[in-house]
């Protein structure tokens, strides 16, 4: 992962084919479910961010109805952080991936006052807000040491982006636009597209072309 080091095989599990917001909390109790029949009894921590907790949150309710514990962190920044990268490196500066207020010229309004934190308290989970490094420290003990499913907020800037996988990932822009950010977005993509070779269909054209293949 970019992020952290996993020092176990079983210790990191995400959703990669189809990127399917809501994933996140359902299969953290399918990892601790599977988890507990195999009798390995250690923490489940769930990462999901506002956009994919809005989408699924309710499993949260079959969490604390089934006594499954898990450590869900929330981050809230507002928004599609992760789309709206994407977006602003095609050229298309985060449209539509904030939440905010609907203004005469477009989404650009106050913040909308979503706390996630107090819905997932509705939902009947513990919640702990973390606003430092020392204060999440903290509540993950606390969570750790806790018999009940807690969730753990924390509030994080909207633009901080995640490091860079340094692997290019092709995602054609609109070869025609007004915006001159994606004018120039295009301009790089056909760079970078002009570099691609298709490894996997070279192989298979050479494999072909030898008789004792």
């Amino acid at each position: 992962h970019k992020l952290w080091r996993t020092r176990d095989p079983k210790g990191y599990h995400v959703e990669y084919g189809f990127s399917c917001m809501g994933y996140e909390i359902a299969g953290g109790l399918g990892v601790r479910l599977a988890a507990d029949q195999a009798g390995d009894d250690r923490d489940v921590f769930v990462l999901v961010g506002d956009g994919s907790y809005l989408m699924m949150a309710q499993e949260l309710v079959t969490a604390v109805q089934e006594g499954i514990k898990l450590i869900v962190v929330i981050v809230q920044n507002h928004g599609f952080a992760s789309i709206g990268a994407l977006s602003e490196s095609l050229g298309s500066q985060r449209f539509g991936t904030s939440y905010r207020y609907r203004t005469h010229s477009g989404l650009d309004g106050d913040t909308l006052p979503v706390d996630l934190a107090a819905n997932a308290a509705s939902l009947g989970v513990d919640v702990i807000r973390a606003q430092s490094l020392d204060e999440f420290e903290r509540a993950v003990v606390k969570a750790q040491e806790s018999d009940l499913s807690t969730a753990i907020h924390i509030e994080t800037d909207p633009l901080a982006p995640a490091p860079e996988s340094s692997a290019w990932w092709d995602v054609p822009v609109a070869e025609i636009s007004s915006l001159e950010t994606t004018r120039e977005a295009r301009g790089r993509y056909d760079a970078a597209k002009a570099r691609q070779r298709a490894y996997l269909d070279v192989a298979i054209r050479e494999s072909r072309s030898d008789p004792e293949a």
